[in-house]
């Protein structure tokens, strides 16, 4: 069982603009369309886990559904998921390890954490094994921050950085426990 976020930051540690806004992510050219490692991790997981604003952005790209495995919706308010989403969408609420729990009942072990409250509130709760971050070299100044206050430091060990485009630098981390 493992909880892996992939995810992009700023060099300044963002994940969205001052505005929400996320089209920095494609400031360096990418005429080939590398993407940078997101199949072969998505081949890994066995579902994904990520919060209702998270979700809100992704149904907001117009595009069909990005997504061949199951997606669990963390959300407290949320009491239907979207038409036409029904089997591909779930909705989750309470403790994490318990959300966790249900979604391991069903048989997904290997999830991919998205959205940045969610990676925060997994991070306070040390449930994260594995963290792939992606930087684009671009400071932001503001917005929405990766990481948030915790109570007590979590160590991680780089066991792999490479770089992509000739400018984009992506660290692999795995969670060092004693």
């Amino acid at each position: 069982m493992s909880n892996v976020v992939f995810i992009a930051t700023s060099l300044d540690g963002y994940i969205a603009d001052k505005n929400g806004g996320i089209d920095w992510l494609h400031a360096i050219p990418n005429p080939e369309g590398n993407d940078m490692g997101y199949a072969k991790h998505v081949a890994s997981i066995d579902a994904l886990v990520m919060g209702r604003n998270t979700l809100d952005i992704v149904l907001s790209f117009g595009i069909d559904w990005p997504y061949s495995k199951p997606v669990f919706v963390l959300s407290n308010t949320m009491t239907s998921v979207p038409d036409g989403y029904e089997d591909k969408i779930f909705l989750v609420k309470g403790p994490l390890k318990e959300v966790l729990d249900q979604i391991h009942a069903k048989g997904f072990m290997n999830l991919y954490i998205d959205g940045g409250v969610t990676i925060q509130n997994f991070l306070k709760e040390d449930l994260i094994d594995e963290m792939i971050i992606t930087t684009i070299p671009v400071l932001l100044g503001g917005g929405s921050s990766l990481f948030g206050d915790l109570e007590t430091s979590i160590d991680f060990k780089c066991i792999k950085s490479e770089i992509f485009l000739d400018s984009i630098v992506q660290n692999q981390f795995v969670r060092q426990r004693s």
